[in-house]
């Protein structure tokens, strides 16, 4: 027991030691004066955020207020237990850890690349963190003030909203990274020499970014397709989400993501069925029998439109009578539908609609058939 004591006290009274520095600081100063106190400190961070949350829980605050005033308590928590993490680093250490930080600091303002003006060291890649944090932040709020303060007390339509919004927005975030890049001592002359260099080399590997960055801002300016249409590329159709500069997002019918270069759009043939008016016309096509009563087929036809929930009440229905097939007569139902993203369900309802319709008229819809005529054979001579 006494050897185990010894031990003990031998091992708070060593100092601490990390390769071939020894420091003046002993083993139990550091448990006693820097890990107790943190682990003391990071338990009532916690009993905090547990009282913090279920008092926002509690509150009548929407709950868009609620889950902003929790993400910016949790950065200050954090925060809180890293400032507190340094005082007791520099209250323990002392001289030894301000001596080191003084070197550590000259390490890293030691600039790597000097280029007339220009000096870029450790920290000023550092400082270019906050500066596109700022960048980013200056841009969003711009947003949401041209949207909720100056947008919505102009008579504008929804394209040209977003186009004025989307190059405000990143007209200003490009405007604050120059001021930040000049703040931080980077001349961008130099840099204008130094992508120029660069541009030579991968101009040929960066073509497709360069194309798609031209086509965001084409797309931007033209507005084409916006957030919210309803587009058909190839065999893809689905809701535009996003468009940024280097591609756009759209989610397809089936619910799938797809990031579509900005290229593409702009090559390719887009079928926009929302670019001025969100309404299309749905043909149904079905064919009824020969014998059907061709007047009783359009009466009931569009009566089945104008009672159809889906239909655009602007737009009378029409009944169009195609063609004479070999098995009936094929008949067109032209409907007119609000919304363009209602399609498949306008169609369903109105294929349903049809049926029993012409159940209940007792109007045909025929099999498909074929007439076989059989000619007399000749005689077989035995």
């Amino acid at each position: 027991m006494a050897a185990l004591v010894s031990l003990v006290r031998e091992f708070f009274s060593g100092r601490i030691v990390l390769g071939a520095n020894t420091f003046s600081v002993t083993w139990g100063q550091f448990i006693f004066t820097f890990v107790l106190p943190l682990v003391g400190i990071y338990l009532a961070i916690r009993l905090i955020v547990f009282f913090v949350k279920r008092l926002v829980a509690k509150s009548r605050l929407k709950d868009e207020a609620k889950n902003r005033i929790m993400r910016w308590f949790r950065w200050a928590h954090r925060l809180l237990f890293f400032v507190a993490v340094v005082v007791l680093a520099v209250n323990l250490f002392g001289d030894e850890v301000t001596g080191s930080l003084g070197s550590v600091f000259t390490f890293l303002r030691e600039p790597f690349f000097v280029s007339g003006n220009t000096q870029i060291s450790v920290v000023t890649l550092l400082l270019l963190v906050p500066i596109f944090y700022l960048a980013s932040w200056a841009a969003n709020g711009t947003r949401r003030f041209l949207e909720a303060g100056v947008l919505d007390r102009l008579s504008l339509d929804a394209s040209r909203r977003f186009t004025i919004v989307s190059l405000t927005r990143y007209g200003v975030m490009a405007l604050v990274i120059i001021i930040g890049l000049s703040v931080v001592g980077i001349n961008l002359s130099s840099l204008a020499v130094i992508f120029g260099v660069l541009g030579l080399g991968l101009g040929f590997g960066l073509q497709g970014v360069v194309a798609n960055f031209f086509a965001g801002i084409v797309i931007m300016i033209s507005r084409p397709i916006k957030e919210g249409d309803r587009i058909h590329i190839g065999d893809m159709e689905g809701d535009v989400i996003h468009i940024r500069l280097l591609y756009s997002v759209v989610s397809t019918i089936t619910h799938e993501t797809i990031v579509i270069p900005n290229r593409h759009v702009t090559e390719n043939l887009v079928h926009n069925q929302s670019y001025e008016d969100p309404s299309i016309i749905l043909f149904t096509d079905v064919q009824v029998s020969y014998t059907s009563d061709l007047d009783q087929v359009n009466e009931v036809l569009l009566q089945v439109a104008l009672e159809n929930e889906y239909r655009y009440s602007n737009r009378p229905p029409r009944v169009l009578f195609r063609s004479f097939d070999s098995s009936g007569i094929t008949v067109t139902l032209a409907m007119p539908i609000k919304n363009a993203t209602e399609r498949h369900q306008a169609r369903s309802a109105m294929v349903m609609d049809i049926w029993r319709a012409f159940k209940k008229s007792e109007i045909e819809i025929p099999f498909p058939q074929q007439d076989v005529h059989v000619k007399e054979l000749p005689a077989i001579e035995r």
